[in-house]
């Protein structure tokens, strides 16, 4: 006796997939806009909350020391930071551009800025943040 096969095979035809990528594609272009500017808020909110960290914490070893850090490795080496803070616009953490205070002999580093090019959401650029 010979096995029993149906007479048409069960599978997905041309027409249905092309369906179904059409639908795929549909939905990606309503959803792949609105990602990507979100990526890029999340990161300027970073930014800026890292600037504001880093920044207060320089004050803070200002006021117990009665100087500025020389580096900001050093903020890390005594303990104030954990590790240095990433600029997520620029992707590094070497990349801070160090503003050193007017009085030399304070020390070196007074302010940080973002090294990243470019302009913010808001049109100011990363560097005069």
């Amino acid at each position: 006796m010979r096995p029993f096969r149906p007479r048409y095979r069960h599978a997905f035809t041309l027409i249905e997939l092309l369906v179904v990528l059409a639908i795929v594609a549909l939905l990606l272009t309503l959803a792949v806009p609105r990602y990507f500017p979100s990526v890029d808020s999340a990161k300027e909110t970073i930014l800026a909350d890292n600037l504001r960290n880093t920044r207060a914490v320089i004050d803070q070893y200002y006021s117990d020391t009665g100087r500025y850090p020389d580096s900001l490795d050093e903020l890390v080496e005594k303990k104030y930071l954990r590790n240095l803070p990433v600029d997520p616009v620029a992707d590094s953490a070497t990349s801070w551009v160090i503003i050193p205070p007017e009085d030399g002999s304070k020390g070196a580093v007074y302010n940080i800025r973002s090294g990243a090019p470019g302009n913010g959401r808001n049109g100011v650029p990363y560097q005069d943040w």
